[in-house]
């Protein structure tokens, strides 16, 4: 299971290195004029289109390859096989509409991010054949918005870059409004879905949760935080970034803990 999580782990990285790969040479004339943007390999001329194109096959080319040497090997089974790749090329086609259309249109641009987080977890649960909880849904899919609302709000507000259409529709109000939203409904769903284990440890894991979007919030609130990008934002913050290790660490020795003998 490891080896065919790690085998599929990279599989999905080649699918969203394609929708960077896309994203940046549909973007590549405002990338170039944009202070940061323009230091990308497309935009900068390190690369061009045409090499960019090219590159963005070689990789479908190899999710197909993989996918069925998993197939030839009794890795995957037919239906997993299905269902597993039929997610990844959703998430490509998704954000390929979201990249040439949805991302100028309010609140679409929204959700299309937030169902590429819900993809990855259900990517996850179908070659391993594991059924994802509706509490493990909901959690990740109200953190998700909570995410994507952050990060349109850092945009909006610190932002000099002009070139997202969609910004002139939003206002700090809104953004704030139905962030607090789905913070709340995180730590419901997130508190649920610890009820379902036998072990009442994973409860414990609440209180790391609670300070994790804590400091999070209190990030993307500071007008000198990294644009409210999450990667940046954890990047740039080591009790932020060990918080989240120390979380891991606890999840992994509470619900496999047993099964290793600690």
């Amino acid at each position: 299971m490891l080896l065919l999580t790690t085998i599929e782990f990279v599989v999905f990285c080649f699918a969203a290195s394609t929708i960077y790969i896309i994203n940046d040479i549909q973007d590549y004339e405002k990338d170039r004029i944009h202070p940061i943007k323009k230091n990308r390999p497309i935009a900068s001329g390190k690369i061009k289109k045409s090499e960019a194109k090219y590159f963005v096959l070689v990789l479908l080319l190899l999710i197909i390859l993989i996918q069925c040497s998993l197939l030839h090997f009794n890795m995957l089974t037919i239906n997993t096989f299905i269902y597993s790749t039929l997610i990844v090329f959703a998430y490509i086609l998704i954000n390929i509409f979201y990249s040439f259309y949805a991302k100028h249109i309010p609140i679409l641009d929204i959700l299309i991010l937030a169902m590429g987080f819900i993809l990855r977890v259900y990517f996850g649960g179908s070659f391993l054949n594991i059924e994802i909880s509706n509490w493990l849904y909901l959690t990740v899919l109200s953190f998700s918005l909570y995410l994507v609302l952050g990060k349109r709000k850092g945009e909006l507000q610190k932002s000099k870059d002009t070139s997202r259409k969609v910004l002139k529709y939003y206002n700090s109000q809104f953004l704030d409004k139905f962030m607090h939203i789905y913070l709340a409904l995180t730590l419901v769903f997130y508190s649920l879905w610890c009820m379902n284990f036998e072990s009442d440890l994973l409860l414990y894991s609440i209180f790391i949760i609670i300070f994790i979007v804590m400091k999070y919030s209190l990030d993307i609130e500071n007008t000198d935080a990294y644009l409210s990008d999450p990667v940046e934002t954890l990047l740039h913050d080591k009790i932020l970034l060990i918080s989240i290790l120390v979380y891991i660490i606890y999840i992994g020795v509470v619900l496999y803990g047993k099964s290793i003998y600690l």
